[in-house]
């Protein structure tokens, strides 16, 4: 099997990184447009192998897509990073032609891949995908959902001082700072809700810490980050190379669901082999349902920028 990630910065580096730690493929390809990154990045990964002992080879390749023939699944990573102070709307118009080439170049050779996207703006740009690409809506799926309901129960977690995988989080919605709904009053720890652990006002602290969690990161870092988001993108692929028929967060198209249509958003889906297979309904109250359609409003604002 062979898996493709697109872009060699940190988040595409992080991608591939995971995925030969997990040995999902036998080889994964690295490719960037920077002359000499992307083998460099695959050198230095897989002189790992024998350290951390995984089996996956790693090939870096500078803008040679027929290295990617055959993929089964491509993560696109490819644009501008968001800088200190700087919005994933501001990003639209250089990252939009970014993908849209990408995306093309990556089925001319790949026709039966899956593409999981993580360039920002995510939901418009997986939107850009399904619009542009002529795949079936299931094999296109934006990552954004998972990595926001990570950094959820990371914030819940901290806010209980209990570990994280006790935690259940979902967020939906939009990915984006303001658009974004982590799930508070779904959000559980063993099996009992979260609101019994701590107040209501360190409550509505969590969810708002979650909804600036890129920020958070970009200020701090002076770049976006890429541990987490490329451990999401990694487990997505992992959701689908093995078949797990897993329910995870993310941005795919809807036509109907949660009230909206012709839009891409994170709600919570069952991943397999196929892509996305099947959006699940989760019960929302009124104020849930004005959050998701002031949050699909704006996700709306920002794919008008598209020149589709």
């Amino acid at each position: 099997m062979k898996i493709s990630v697109i872009g060699a910065g940190n988040v595409g580096a992080s991608v591939a990184e995971y995925i030969a730690l997990k040995d999902l493929a036998a080889e994964v390809v690295l490719l960037d447009i920077k002359e000499g990154f992307a083998e460099g990045k695959a050198m230095d990964l897989n002189q790992c192998a024998t350290l951390n002992g995984f089996n996956s080879h790693v090939t870096g390749t500078t803008g040679d897509y027929s290295k990617t023939a055959g993929s089964t699944v491509v993560v696109i990573t490819s644009g501008i990073p968001r800088k200190p102070g700087m919005t994933r709307e501001e990003l639209i118009g250089t990252n939009a032609g970014i993908v849209k080439s990408v995306t093309a170049n990556v089925l001319e050779h790949s026709p039966e891949a899956i593409i999981i996207v993580i360039s920002n703006p995510m939901d418009t740009m997986t939107y850009l995908s399904v619009k542009t690409s002529g795949l079936p809506k299931n094999r296109i799926i934006g990552m954004g959902g998972t990595l926001d309901s990570a950094r959820f129960k990371y914030r819940l977690a901290e806010a209980m001082n209990c570990n994280p995988n006790d935690i259940q989080g979902t967020v939906i919605g939009g990915h984006g700072d303001t658009t974004m709904i982590p799930l508070t009053r779904h959000a559980s720890y063993q099996s009992t809700p979260v609101s019994a652990h701590m107040s209501a006002e360190r409550l509505a602290q969590v969810s708002a810490d979650t909804m600036v969690g890129g920020a958070t990161l970009t200020k701090l870092l002076g770049t976006s980050a890429w541990y987490a988001p490329g451990a999401a993108g990694a487990r997505l692929v992992e959701a689908i190379v093995r078949d797990q028929k897993i329910v995870m967060p993310c941005s795919v198209y809807l036509e109907g669901e949660y009230g909206q249509s012709d839009i891409c958003m994170g709600v919570p889906v069952r991943i397999g082999k196929d892509g996305w297979e099947e959006i699940i309904s989760y019960e929302l109250n009124a104020d849930e349902k004005a959050k998701f359609a002031a949050s699909a409003d704006a996700v709306r604002n920002m794919n008008d920028a598209l020149e589709l």
